[in-house]
């Protein structure tokens, strides 16, 4: 698998933490980050604690994504 671009700011690439999306050019898990958001932590913490590595763009896009997952796939959700 070649880097699949996901977003302007996440990409998933096999080579970079088994594939799983990864904001671009870090190993930082996207599902960390949405663990973090969903726990309450203010953005410019989760910036602070990834060392500026993140912006609020970034976090913001991948909110967007997870939400655009959801909302897809939400029947398959429903039992």
């Amino acid at each position: 698998m070649k880097t699949k671009t996901i977003g302007r700011y996440i990409v998933a690439d096999a080579a970079i933490c088994n594939g799983e999306p990864v904001f671009r050019g870090t190993r930082i898990l996207v599902a960390d980050v949405l663990e973090q958001v969903a726990s309450g932590m203010a953005w410019e913490a989760i910036i602070d604690e990834w060392r500026g590595a993140l912006t609020n763009e970034a976090i913001a896009e991948a909110v967007r994504i997870a939400r655009e997952m959801l909302v897809a796939h939400a029947t398959e959700l429903v039992a």
